[in-house]
């Protein structure tokens, strides 16, 4: 595995090379290009916000919900994104992968590196929010770093083992498109996760996703401190499965070349 990291340093400009390819592809074809970033995350409050509050008649008990809705469409687009992408990394460049030798753990971790920069976007879209909402974070700010590692730790090992697995089962590409619904709704994105009856409140306390979504609304919205239990467990599982996923690329590698 040391050589096979090594290897990986000694390529780090072909990361470069990925993840600018990766963001130049995204809105390649669009007339508003790299504007989309901004505009995405505020077209998607316009819209929840009209299914929860005009249609559904919720949310108007939540203080400012649209600051609330910003922050959990925000932290989910990164992580939806993110899965999306790097379940297809390998397989998007399989003609590539056929013709030259490269670390194959290198295209999903540069598609999740992709997702940060958008993601940064959507942070000036919070930041917009809570200038109109007159929301002025306090010294738990200082905690959104943590949280955003704690997120990109957990993303690159979920990528990591989409982009292997799907390079042998390709039906996974599809059956995300379900999982992820699940989660979306599970998690406290568009909802209050207090709202849950007791017996389903567990919901919440493992879900790895309503704890980053959490974290980001204390510190940026409600001045508290996160659930560092709930982060540094995550940071921990994460950070060895994404271990042992690059430990299982560099003695699998021939196979995934095979299969593709």
């Amino acid at each position: 595995m040391k050589t096979y990291l090594q290897e990986m340093l000694k390529r780090k400009d072909l990361l470069y090379f990925l993840v600018k390819s990766g963001l130049k592809a995204e809105h390649r074809n669009s007339y508003l290009g790299y504007f989309w970033w901004l505009l995405d995350p505020l077209l998607n409050v316009l819209v929840y916000y009209f299914l929860v509050v005009v249609i559904l008649g919720r949310g108007d008990d939540v203080e400012n919900y649209p600051l609330f809705l910003v922050i959990g469409l925000v932290a989910w687009r990164m992580i939806s994104s993110t899965v999306g992408s790097s379940s297809k990394s390998i397989l998007r460049y399989s003609s590539i992968i056929n013709q030259v030798y490269m670390p194959k753990a290198l295209f999903p971790l540069s598609f999740t590196i992709s997702q940060m920069f958008n993601f940064a976007f959507g942070l000036i879209v919070v930041a917009i929010f809570l200038a109109i909402y007159g929301v002025m974070p306090d010294w738990q700010i200082i905690y959104l770093p943590l949280i955003i590692l704690v997120q990109l730790v957990f993303l690159l090992a979920v990528g990591l083992f989409l982009g292997y697995i799907t390079v042998f089962v390709r039906d996974i590409d599809n059956v995300l498109t379900y999982v992820t619904r699940i989660f979306f709704y599970a998690s406290p994105i568009i909802w209050v996760g207090g709202r849950l009856p007791p017996e389903y409140s567990w919901v919440v306390d493992i879900n790895p996703i309503a704890i980053i979504v959490t974290a980001y609304r204390d510190v940026l919205m409600y001045q508290n401190s996160p659930d560092f239990t709930g982060l540094f467990t995550i940071l921990i599982i994460s950070a060895i499965a994404g271990i042992l996923m690059l430990r299982h690329y560099s003695k699998n590698e021939h196979k995934i070349i095979k299969a593709l």
